[in-house]
């Protein structure tokens, strides 16, 4: 159990059902009245942030968030396999709970799926990957006078704007939580 009193960034506890998260919190002591709790609360499964005061006497029970590191297998129509690698235990995840940058994520990879209670409610991919580019139009000499874009194809079927020089065949370093090109891998 967690006080109203006890809160500080980070620690999050079950609201009836609802975890939350503390992003940030004051305590308030004015000057007639009893003291208050100011918080700043994200909702851990949704993301959804909101603005609450607490009675500092007020008793919550700690939440518990696992995040179990897990191999990507394969996708069947809606639903991505993944696998325990020590029990060897395939998992099936809606793609509904699945990040826009997923689709940097090729088979064999390592993700973290983060659970309250056993139930899964979101995948978290690696944070950067290394792919291959399979297709690309090529750089117009001269057109450097900017910071000039193209937009090439990756082996996992993702798109991504790069600088003129990449070529296909080029192995490049992503990172997943911008979806940007960082480099180009060695």
């Amino acid at each position: 159990m967690v006080s109203a009193n006890e809160f500080k960034n980070g620690i999050t506890f079950d609201d009836g059902g609802v975890v939350l998260q503390v992003i940030e919190f004051q305590h308030v002591k004015p000057g007639k009245g009893a003291a208050f709790v100011r918080t700043k609360l994200r909702n851990v499964m949704t993301g959804a942030v909101i603005e609450r005061t607490f009675n500092p006497t007020d008793k919550f029970p700690d939440a518990r968030i696992e995040r179990n590191e897990m191999e990507y297998l394969y996708n069947d129509g809606d639903l991505y396999y993944f696998m325990d690698p020590e029990t060897y235990e395939q998992v099936p995840v809606n793609a509904s709970l699945l990040p826009d940058t997923f689709k940097f994520v090729k088979e064999n990879d390592k993700c973290k799926l983060v659970s309250y209670n056993g139930k899964i409610f979101a995948v978290e991919p690696p944070m950067f990957v290394t792919l291959t580019v399979v297709d690309c139009e090529p750089g117009v000499k001269g057109d450097t006078a900017t910071n000039a874009k193209k937009v090439c194809t990756l082996e996992t079927g993702a798109q991504l704007n790069v600088p003129l020089f990449i070529n296909v065949g080029d192995v490049l370093r992503i990172d997943t939580r911008t979806g940007e090109y960082i480099e180009r891998a060695k």
